[in-house]
């Protein structure tokens, strides 16, 4: 498997369509990029998409890669912008890392800010999930990550930026979905779908999206043992579809949601779980200085787009 093949399977899940990724994105033909695709496939041992009349679409087993090949792709970008700043140092490096699905979010406004104050260095992004990101903060690997509180480390700090609340993800036939909100109770007789608790944060201990979801369900006396738990927010969805469970997520998770798959909110008062700024204390960079001294304004701005898009 080499980068070239990741990079052809994004760009035809992103166009939905081999012919425009071929035509318009790679600038290649369309049967290389059908036998490129086919390597993949082979190569990974699973169909990663579903051909039609309209264009192509992904399986269950493509939107779980997804996540990873962009991770992949990224982390690749990353250590590329890092050699070659290294060797050629004519602008002030900057490295921001973003959980996957929140860079839509934060990173225009993020990038902004950045330009408005420095416009000459040269800026390094990141998307991973949030422990590989409170690792990589603490390695020295990036300078600041939109992150969850990961515990483990007394040498890295967060600033709370916004409390995400979360609702129940499943699918758009399910019986639950015809009803306005929907109850524990109800919760406790489907098929439940969480994310790992074994992809390990730096405390050794569960992740800090799955110690919200099983702290809440402990502390309103719920007992549901997940049926599959899945490393990524992208498997978590494709198993709504496949397995026609169900899922509790923070809400930013809808922007992975494809047609068949809807949200419905939680009766009563349903769990939160924070998006922080976190970064190593011990950091000497002055661009991180300026960065966090304007790290309400970023907040102020994006929290008002939000309630500017509902």
């Amino acid at each position: 498997m080499e980068l070239r093949h990741l990079r052809y399977f994004v760009a035809a899940a992103e166009a939905r369509s081999l012919k425009l990724a071929a035509e318009n994105k790679l600038h290649t033909t369309q049967p290389s990029l059908s036998r490129q695709i086919r390597d993949l496939e082979e190569e990974v041992g699973a169909p990663l998409f579903v051909r039609g009349a309209k264009g192509v679409e992904l399986t269950p087993a493509g939107r779980v890669f997804l996540d990873h090949a962009r991770v992949m792709l990224s982390q690749a970008e990353v250590a590329v912008q890092s050699a070659r700043q290294i060797a050629y140092p004519t602008k002030p490096s900057f490295a921001m890392g973003f959980m996957i699905g929140h860079d839509m979010t934060w990173l225009p406004g993020a990038l902004r800010l950045l330009r408005d104050d420095l416009p000459n260095i040269h800026i390094v992004i990141s998307t991973q999930n949030s422990p590989q990101l409170a690792s990589a903060l603490l390695h020295g690997g990036i300078d600041v990550a939109f992150l969850r509180r990961e515990d483990g480390s007394a040498d890295l700090a967060f600033r709370t930026l916004v409390d995400e609340p979360f609702e129940v993800f499943l699918p758009a036939d399910h019986p639950l979905a015809a009803k306005p909100f929907i109850t524990l109770s109800e919760m406790a007789n489907q098929t439940f779908i969480s994310v790992s608790g074994t992809a390990l944060s730096l405390s050794g201990k569960q992740p800090a999206l799955r110690r919200a979801i099983d702290k809440f369900l402990h502390e309103n006396d719920v007992m549901i043992k997940p049926s599959h738990e899945v490393d990524n927010l992208g498997g978590v969805v494709s198993l709504i579809v496949s397995t026609h469970g169900i899922a509790l997520l923070p809400v930013y998770a809808k922007v992975f949601l494809p047609d068949t798959v809807t949200t419905r909110p939680l009766e009563g008062v349903g769990p939160k779980i924070d998006l922080s700024l976190g970064y190593r204390k011990a950091n000497p960079s002055p661009i991180l200085k300026v960065f966090l001294s304007r790290v309400n304004e970023l907040t102020a701005d994006v929290i008002a787009n939000h309630k500017g898009d509902q």
